[in-house]
């Protein structure tokens, strides 16, 4: 009966976290569906693994190699990483059945809040991240922040040049400025 419960909490959690916090912010409905196959995979094989003889240490083994594989797929910023680690703690809790019986849903509760909170604290979203492949080869980081300030309109609050190519005469940055 408890691990009934304990579904019916994870997925309350991943349904909030997905189409209350993580949608309407992000806008990234391909990542609906990894999430949701992510939280009830996790949530499947987690509740698999706690009734069977198999070590605890192995399973987590097996969700750190399907997290790599995933995350190595496709493009994934930040926020979409601590969105899709949020929907497998959530699985994983479901699943575990931790003792005494509120844990469970006190720390989904946690993980769900968190991710409110934090996307709504005006903390994220504050600025942006590109990557950018300039038209001039700088070896010089100043050279190449003016040049970019230049093209926002605004200095980056941080630039790193990632590669520069003197045979096409170009240079490729990593930066961050306001919105």
């Amino acid at each position: 009966m408890m691990q009934l419960a304990l579904i019916g909490a994870d997925i309350v959690a991943i349904i909030v976290l997905v189409f209350g916090i993580y949608l309407p912010r992000y806008h990234r409905g391909d990542l609906v569906v990894a999430l949701f196959g992510l939280n009830v995979g996790t949530l499947a094989v987690a509740t698999a693994l706690s009734s069977t003889s198999v070590s605890a240490g192995l399973g987590l083994g097996l969700f750190g190699v399907l997290s790599i594989v995933r995350l190595r797929s496709d493009e994934l910023g930040q926020e979409d990483v601590a969105f899709y680690f949020s929907a497998l703690a959530l699985g994983l809790l479901a699943g575990l059945s931790p003792d005494p019986t509120w844990v469970g849903p006190g720390l989904m509760a946690l993980i769900v809040f968190t991710m409110f909170a934090v996307t709504r604290s005006g903390v994220v979203g504050g600025h942006q991240y590109v990557s950018m492949r300039l038209d001039r080869a700088f070896p010089d980081e100043e050279a190449a922040r003016s040049y970019v300030g230049e093209m926002l309109g605004q200095p980056p609050a941080r630039l790193a040049i990632t590669h520069v190519d003197y045979v096409n005469d170009s240079t490729q940055v990593e930066v961050r400025y306001r919105r």
